[in-house]
C-alpha cells in the first residue's frame, strides 16, 4: 500500500450559501460578519477565507463546535460541495477546477471517506461492503476479495466476512467502514466525525486502531471532530474553526501552550497537559548532566513524571535516539508544566 504522495493545500477558500454567493464574497472580505450577512442578505457564511496546509502522510484534525464549518470544509476536499471562491490543491491539481471525468477519477482513486453514521450498505455482507469501491473501479473479483480480506483482518474483523451490518455492534460497523476505505488504497482518507457515534471506550479503541494503521500506512488523513481530547490524541496538526473561520492552527502542543484567544483557552483548560506536552518543550537546553537518569526525547511529561517517581530522581538528562544529551528536565519543571495555568 503506497504512502500518500501529496498533502492538501487549501487556499483562500470561501463558501457562501445562497443564490448570489459570489457577489457576497467581497462583502465578507470587507468585514461583514456571518450574522450580518444572514440578516441583511439572507445568505449563510459557511467558510471564511480558509488557508490550511495539510501535510502529506500526516493526520490533520479540523476541530470545532456544531456549525463551525468543519463538515462543510471536508466536503470541499472531494468536492461534494463546490466553493464560492478559492482553491483546494492536491499536488499541482486544483480539485475545484477538475472536469467531471477528472473529479470522478479523483474520488474513485485518490480519496476515501469514513462517515459518522457508518454509511454501510445493509443488504451487503462485511466482505461485500469492503469490496464495493473496487467493484466500481472494475477490479477483478478475486483481486478485490484478496485486498479486502487483508484489511478486514487488519481492523480486527477476521471471521466476520459473511455477517451483515445489522449483526454487528457500532464499533464493528465502523471497522467495516475503515476497512472499505483502506481497501480502496486511496492517498487521502476523509473522516467526518468518524468515531463520534461510538461509546467512549470503543471510541478510544478505534482511535488506537487508526493510529496503529497510520504508523504503517502514512496516509494523508483529514479527521473532523468536535472533541478536543480526540483532536489532541490523533492530530499531527490541528485547525480550530469558529463561525466558518480558522481561529488557530498548529500542533496540539502549540495550541495547549499558546491558545490564541479566550475561546480556545476555554477549550484547553480541562486538557490533561501531561499527555500532550513533550519533555523537549520543557527541558532546559542550556544545561547538561553527568550520569544519572536519562529520558528519551519526544516522550510526554506524564511518562517523564512516572520515571521520576519510579527512580526517586529529581532531574534527568533528555537524550536523542543515539543517546546524545539535548538538555535537562527537572521534576519541578515537569510538575509546573503539567498544571493548567489559571486564566483569572
Amino acid at each position: 500500500m503506497a504512502e500518500a504522495k501529496h498533502g492538501i493545500e487549501i487556499r483562500n477558500l470561501y463558501k457562501i450559501f445562497g443564490p448570489n454567493g459570489k457577489e457576497m464574497v467581497q462583502k465578507v472580505k470587507d468585514g461583514m460578519s456571518k450574522a450580518e450577512l444572514n440578516e441583511k442578505f439572507n445568505h449563510v457564511l459557511g467558510l471564511n477565507d480558509i488557508n490550511i496546509s495539510m501535510p502529506a502522510g500526516r493526520i490533520q484534525v479540523v476541530m470545532g463546535l456544531s456549525g463551525s464549518g468543519k463538515s462543510t470544509l471536508i466536503r470541499h476536499i472531494n468536492r461534494l460541495i463546490d466553493p464560492t471562491a478559492g482553491e483546494v490543491m492536491y499536488g499541482t491539481d486544483d480539485v475545484c477546477k477538475m472536469s467531471k471525468n477528472e473529479l470522478r477519477e479523483f474520488r474513485r482513486h485518490k480519496t476515501a471517506m469514513v462517515f459518522q453514521k457508518f454509511a454501510l450498505l445493509p443488504h451487503r455482507t462485511v466482505m461485500k461492503n469492503a469490496v464495493y469501491g473496487l467493484e466500481i473501479q472494475g477490479v477483478p473479483e478475486k483481486e478485490a476479495k484478496e485486498r479486502a480480506s487483508r484489511w478486514i483482518t487488519r481492523v480486527g474483523l477476521d471471521g466476520f466476512e459473511d455477517h451483515y451490518p445489522n449483526q454487528l455492534s457500532g464499533g464493528m460497523q465502523q471497522r467495516v467502514g475503515l476497512a472499505r476505505a483502506l481497501t480502496n488504497d486511496a492517498d487521502i482518507l476523509l473522516m467526518d466525525e468518524a468515531f463520534s457515534a461510538l461509546d467512549p471506550l470503543i471510541r478510544m479503541d478505534m482511535q488506537s486502531v487508526l493510529l496503529d494503521l497510520q504508523e504503517e500506512l502514512h496516509k494523508t488523513i483529514v479527521f473532523i471532530t468536535h472533541d478536543l481530547d480526540e483532536a489532541l490524541r490523533l492530530g499531527d496538526r490541528i485547525a480550530i474553526l469558529r463561525d466558518g473561520a480558522v481561529i488557530q492552527q498548529g500542533t496540539g502542543q502549540e495550541i495547549v501552550l499558546r491558545p490564541a484567544d479566550e475561546y480556545i483557552s476555554d477549550f484547553v483548560r480541562e486538557v490533561n497537559r501531561g499527555r500532550v506536552i513533550k519533555v523537549d518543550t520543557v527541558m532546559d537546553k542550556s544545561k547538561s548532566l553527568e550520569g544519572g537518569l536519562t529520558i528519551p526525547s519526544g516522550i510526554m511529561l506524564e511518562e517523564a513524571a512516572k520515571k521520576f517517581a519510579d527512580t526517586g530522581q529529581s532531574e534527568a538528562s533528555v537524550v536523542n535516539g543515539t543517546g546524545a544529551p539535548l538538555g535537562v528536565l527537572t521534576v519541578q519543571d515537569t510538575i509546573t508544566a503539567m498544571v493548567t495555568p489559571s486564566t483569572h
